[in-house]
């Protein structure tokens, strides 16, 4: 099961993390932080039908290690070993807590932690601008097209389940099966959560880290995903269309 995770994390969000801390030490190599710039959602290509084709196989392609980790949590065989290993026979979505059991509930928790983390995120990103530990965040940098706002909602929305998915239900579940310790699950996914953003400065770094402890002890309490993603997606869909519409900087991505 170790194996499995530093797989699932090499071909995701650990891969992710490695090259955060590279850029940041790029960039902190480089001159101060506060006067660089992150820029997410970058144009691919000046044609205009060429760039949504890009666009939409990077959204498509980045939700591949979801599947896989329904895959792994569903089980790949019934009756063996590995069957046992990974619940074979439960629906992993239901392990995760992703279905239609609560629409209203799940609505109003995901609203209710948007309300929460969305302030508190760009606060701390304000804080780390202005403290000179946090770079300028770009959230959007397409052109302006018929599809622009529709795409950085679809990319807004695979950062949220691809996210949420891996860093909280999956990796929680997996931890426990480990034998981990509450606090060591909450402090690993936290801490994850918090490195793969480090190419944006400290700022992002700590912003993520409050967030993933207070997702994961939400997860740990409730075991259901699906709020967290409504609360990630609509914390991303606010800065990447936001600035796509107001050309203002936030703290969130």
């Amino acid at each position: 099961m170790r194996f499995e995770i530093l797989i699932v994390l090499g071909l995701s969000l650990g891969e992710s993390a490695v090259y955060a801390v590279v850029q940041l030490i790029d960039k902190l190599t480089t001159g101060p932080l506060q006067g660089q710039t992150s820029t997410l959602n970058q144009a691919r290509s000046s044609r205009e039908y060429l760039d949504l084709t890009y666009q939409v196989l990077d959204i498509g392609f980045s939700l591949v290690p979801v599947l896989l980790v329904l895959f792994l949590l569903a089980g790949s065989v019934s009756g063996g070993g590995a069957g046992r290993l990974h619940g074979a026979g439960i629906r992993p979505l239901a392990r995760l807590g992703i279905d239609r059991t609560r629409p209203w509930r799940d609505l109003g928790q995901g609203l209710a932690l948007f309300a929460v983390m969305g302030g508190g995120t760009l606060a701390l990103y304000a804080a780390g601008h202005a403290l000179g530990i946090t770079t300028t965040l770009v959230p959007a940098a397409l052109g302006t097209y018929w599809w622009t706002l529709p795409v950085l909602t679809l990319s807004a929305v695979r950062h949220a389940v691809l996210e949420e998915v891996i860093v909280v239900g999956y990796l929680t579940l997996r931890w426990r099966q480990l034998g981990w310790a509450t606090p060591a699950v909450l402090v690993a996914s936290a801490v994850l959560r918090g490195s793969y953003h480090l190419y944006q400065g400290f700022g992002p770094f700590l912003g993520n880290v409050v967030m993933g402890l207070v997702f994961v002890a939400f997860f740990l309490r409730v075991r259901r995903v699906l709020p967290l993603i409504v609360a990630h997606a609509l914390l991303d869909i606010s800065a990447f269309v936001g600035f796509a519409l107001l050309g203002k900087a936030t703290g969130f991505g």
